[in-house]
């Protein structure tokens, strides 16, 4: 009992760490292939509308001239417009996306019903959308609603859109219709309906009134290692195109930084978490020097005996340093296994992939023998330069 109750500071210590540590390279892992998931080699470039004049807006050849670099894979101009989406039964906030058949490659989602708009449906600029799944379920009851009609409206005026595709939007954030479905209701979103809809960039420019000049263009590279070359290049064919190299009015972003910065942020977050989990391995370690310098007490008469039958003072620390490592790495392995345990826990709950790596299992058995060599060498040291006379006579 007293062994366990010494170990058990190492047990909590080196099951926090390898929890943290689990849980974070999961966490880590799901949230940064989803990102790139969703699009690693997507690049924007936005205007600056508080420099750029009209005249400096990206337009339709801008697009086309982008679309001919070899660098370039797909290109396509966003347009956005908040209003409202109604069925016959169901009324609610809307978000109108517009862009051009490449969206869908941007968007990096399939359709699981129906199909994105065809190129020909852009160019005559046809009243059809495709929508999510979580925004078909609340305006339709269903996943699959194909061949349905829906009504957006901004503005006072009001279009209807037939539905020729359903994509499943938030499987790309881990989840899907139903559990978002789920989530709103929770927050009350159950008396407010909500939706988002994708439409042929022709079609929204018409509808909104708006000339076909765009301040948002979303690329995607032919190669991800090549992302800055196909935006730098993206961006000079713009600025020749309009003969504005002298003002700043352009804003590249490069998406796959922001992964890069994301991944550096979760890494930080969870080193600096599982050091502080480690304080409890010092606690645990002065724990065992404590028991450690009782045990050289109880057992002086052991000491002496053994000293006197011709035990060398080496024997003697290598016998109470070994203890020492023993408890540690016992205490460690069950801390392990209790770790990864409620890993896996807290990994099934969040429905994030469970990351055991040998280096963390390393580093918690090394860990723990460390702590054990470093808080058991005083204890061992001064069993082993105990007087063996001395050490007779005690009763």
């Amino acid at each position: 009992m007293r062994s366990l109750l010494t170990m058990l500071g190492i047990i909590i210590g080196v099951s926090s760490v390898i929890s943290v540590i689990t849980v974070g390279n999961g966490g880590r892992d799901y949230i940064v292939g989803m990102i790139r998931e969703m699009g690693s080699s997507a690049i924007t470039i936005g205007v600056d509308a508080t420099t750029a004049a009209n005249s400096d807006y990206i337009t339709d050849k801008d697009i086309e001239a982008i679309k001919s670099l070899e660098s370039v894979q797909y290109v396509s101009p966003m347009v956005m417009s908040m209003g409202s989406l109604s069925t016959e039964n169901v009324t609610g906030i809307g978000m109108l996306i517009g862009g051009n058949e490449e969206m869908r490659y941007v968007m990096s989602t399939e359709c699981k019903y129906g199909r994105y708009f065809t190129e020909a449906e852009g160019a005559a600029g046809r009243a059809v959308c495709v929508m999510d799944t979580t925004s078909a379920l609340q305006f339709f009851g269903k996943k699959n609603c194909v061949g349905e009609y829906i009504n957006y409206s901004v503005n006072g005026v009001t279009t209807t859109l037939r539905v020729i595709g359903v994509t499943d939007m938030y499987s790309a954030f881990g989840s899907d219709s139903e559990s978002m479905m789920e989530s709103m209701q929770a927050m009350g979103g159950a008396q407010m309906a909500g939706g988002m809809i994708f439409v042929p960039l022709k079609f929204c420019t018409s509808f909104l009134g708006m000339s076909d000049r765009y301040d948002t263009v979303y690329i995607i590279a032919s190669d991800e290692n090549e992302l800055d070359a196909a935006g730098n290049a993206a961006l000079n064919r713009i600025r020749a195109r309009h003969n504005n190299y002298d003002k700043d009015c352009y804003m590249l972003t490069n998406l796959a930084t922001y992964i890069d910065l994301l991944d550096t942020v979760i890494n930080v977050f969870t080193i600096f978490i599982a050091a502080v989990s480690a304080i409890s391995l010092i606690v645990g370690g002065i724990g065992v020097m404590n028991i450690m310098l009782v045990s050289i007490t109880e057992r002086t008469r052991e000491i002496g005996i053994r000293k006197a039958l011709g035990a060398k003072t080496s024997n003697i620390l290598f016998q109470f340093l070994t203890e020492s490592v023993i408890l540690c790495v016992i205490g460690g392995t069950i801390g392990l296994l209790l770790g990864v345990s409620g890993a896996a826990l807290v990994s099934s709950i969040m429905d994030i992939p469970l990351q055991v790596k040998f280096s963390t299992i390393a580093l918690a058995i090394g860990f723990s023998s460390f702590i054990g060599i470093v808080f058991g060498v005083y204890p061992a040291r001064r069993a082993a330069k105990m007087p063996p006379i001395e050490a007779l006579r005690r009763e």
